[in-house]
C-alpha cells in the first residue's frame, strides 16, 4: 500500500483529506468529489516518458503488458501485487486521412484513438483495471454500478475475473443490447429499474451507502486514475509529443475529467512542455455541460465553483420533466456525476464545449468505419464536434488533433444497421435487395 498517496475533497473550502486505503466515492465531510493526490517529491519517477518505451520488451510480465499499469510509476496508489489486469489497453492511434478530409483538415492532421480493442469492448476498461486493485487492496468483495451499457460490461468482466459478486443497475429500455449482452453473459446480477442512467445512478449511490458495497462508477476516484492511461497511449503513439487537440465524447464526464488530470500531473513533473486543448462534444439531446458552460458561463474558477447555478440547472430539468434522448446511448445523461472534475479539466486544457446532433453523430461514425474503423455511436461525437469546430474556424486545418473513439462498432448494431438500411444519412450503405436472378444480381453489383 502506498504511503505517499491519499485522498482529497476536490472543494477547496474543505479539502478534507483520507487515507487511500478507505472505501469512499464521496467527501463525508462536504458531499464533494475525491481526488487521488500523489506526493510527487516523495516518489520515484522516469525523468521522461519515453522511459516506458522500454516495458514493450518485457511484456511478458503482465503489468507490462496492460496498457494501464505499464505507466504505473505515474499512477502509484498500489502495490504491484494487488494490480489487476485482463489484458487492457492494447488499443491503436491510427492516422486517418480520410476522416481528416472529412472535416477538411490538412492530410496527417487527424488521429483517432481506438478504444474498442480494449477485453470489453470499450475505454472503460482503463478505469476498472484500476478500481478493481483499489477494491482488492480493500478487501471488497462486491462490487456495483449504474450503467448505460459499457460500465456494466466492464465491471461483470472485470468481477468475475477478480471472483467478487457484481451488481449493475441500468434504465428501463435505455441500453443496448450489445451491451447487455455482455454484462448478462459476464455473469452479473442485473437490475432494471424504471427511469434513466440519472435514476439508476442515485439508487445505486444509495445502495453502496447502506450495504457498504463498492461503487465503480466514475464517482470512484480510482476509476479515473486508470481513465489517465489513454491520454499516456496517446503521447506514446505520437512519439511524446502532445497534440494540439484531443475532442472526446462528454457522457459523465469521467474521461474528460482523468485526461485533465493526467496533463496537469504530467506538466508538474515536467514530462511534457505543453498542455493540448480539450474539447467535450455532448450530443444535443444531453446537452447539461454545453448549456451550462457555454451559454450560462459556469467555470471551475479555480475551485470556486458556482453551485447555485448547477443546482438552479437541475432544478429546471426537474420543474420540466426533462429527459435526455439521444442514439448515442453511452452519453445519454443529464446529470454528468464528474461536471466539477471536467470543469477543472476545461480549465487545465484551455477547454471549450460543444453539442452535435445525432444526425451529426451518425454520419461521423459512418466515416470512421468507411475509413477503417467501426465504432459505437456516441465516438462519433469526436468526430462530428471536430467537424463543427473545423466549420467555425476554431481548430485550424494544420493542427493536430487526436478524436477519441470510445467503444467498439459492435456495441451498438441496431442504431449502425438502421443507419445504412434506411438510407436516410449522407454516408448510408443501403443494402440492395434483388430477385434470386443472375441478370438482375449482376445488373445490381454493376459489374
Amino acid at each position: 500500500m502506498s504511503k505517499n498517496s491519499f485522498q482529497q475533497c476536490i472543494n477547496v473550502a474543505c479539502a478534507a483529506q483520507y487515507g487511500i486505503d478507505e472505501i469512499l466515492f464521496a467527501c463525508p465531510a462536504c458531499g464533494d468529489l475525491l481526488d487521488v493526490i500523489y506526493e510527487w517529491d516523495k516518489l520515484t519517477v522516469p525523468q521522461t516518458l519515453a522511459w516506458f518505451e522500454k516495458r514493450w520488451g518485457t511484456r511478458r510480465n503482465r503489468l507490462d503488458l496492460s496498457g494501464v499499469w505499464r505507466f504505473r510509476e505515474l499512477l502509484p496508489f498500489c502495490a504491484e501485487k494487488h494490480c489487476v489486469t485482463i489484458g487492457e489497453g492494447q488499443t491503436i492511434l491510427q492516422q486517418s486521412d480520410g476522416a481528416a478530409n472529412y472535416v477538411k483538415s490538412k492530410p496527417g492532421r487527424v488521429y483517432l484513438e481506438y478504444e474498442g480493442l480494449n477485453p470489453s469492448g470499450s475505454f472503460k476498461d482503463n478505469g476498472m483495471a484500476a478500481a478493481f486493485s483499489h477494491a482488492q487492496m480493500v478487501d471488497a468483495r462486491h462490487v456495483a454500478c449504474a450503467s448505460t451499457g459499457n460500465t456494466s460490461a466492464s465491471v461483470a468482466m472485470y468481477a468475475h475475473a477478480c471472483g467478487m459478486k457484481c451488481s449493475v443497475f441500468i434504465g428501463s429500455g435505455r441500453i443496448a443490447y450489445g451491451k447487455l449482452s455482455q454484462a448478462l453473459d459476464y455473469g452479473a446480477q442485473t437490475i432494471q429499474i424504471e427511469g434513466d442512467f440519472d435514476d439508476c445512478m442515485r439508487r445505486v449511490q444509495q445502495l453502496c451507502r447502506q450495504k457498504h458495497l463498492y461503487l465503480v462508477n466514475s464517482l470512484n476516484p480510482f476509476r479515473l486514475e486508470g481513465q489517465k492511461a489513454i491520454m499516456y497511449r496517446v503521447l506514446e503513439g505520437l512519439s511524446w509529443q502532445a497534440p494540439d487537440w484531443i475532442v472526446t465524447p462528454g457522457g459523465n464526464l469521467g474521461n474528460s475529467s482523468a485526461f485533465g488530470k493526467a496533463f496537469a500531473e504530467l506538466k508538474k513533473l515536467g514530462l511534457i512542455e505543453r498542455v493540448p486543448r480539450l474539447a467535450v462534444i455532448n450530443a444535443a439531446g444531453a446537452n447539461t455541460l454545453y448549456n451550462l458552460y457555454e451559454n450560462r458561463g459556469l467555470r471551475f474558477n479555480s475551485g470556486q465553483v458556482d453551485m447555485g447555478a448547477i443546482e438552479a440547472y437541475y432544478a429546471h430539468l426537474n420543474e420540466t420533466g426533462y429527459r435526455p434522448r439521444t442514439l448515442a446511448s453511452a452519453i445519454e445523461i443529464s446529470r454528468p456525476v464528474n461536471l466539477k472534475k471536467c470543469l477543472r479539466a476545461l480549465e487545465i486544457c484551455n477547454g471549450l464545449v460543444r453539442q452535435v446532433s445525432d444526425e451529426a453523430i451518425l454520419d461521423a461514425k459512418a466515416v470512421v468505419g468507411r475509413w477503417g474503423l467501426g465504432c459505437e455511436p456516441a465516438s462519433g461525437a469526436s468526430l462530428a464536434g471536430l467537424k463543427l469546430l473545423r466549420e467555425q474556424a476554431v481548430i485550424a486545418a494544420d493542427e493536430t488533433v487526436v478524436c477519441i473513439l470510445t467503444g467498439h462498432q459492435l456495441k451498438d448494431p441496431d442504431v449502425t444497421v438502421n443507419y445504412h438500411s434506411k438510407g436516410e444519412g449522407k454516408w448510408a450503405n443501403r443494402p440492395v435487395k434483388v430477385k434470386d436472378d443472375m441478370e438482375e444480381i449482376v445488373e445490381a453489383m454493376r459489374i
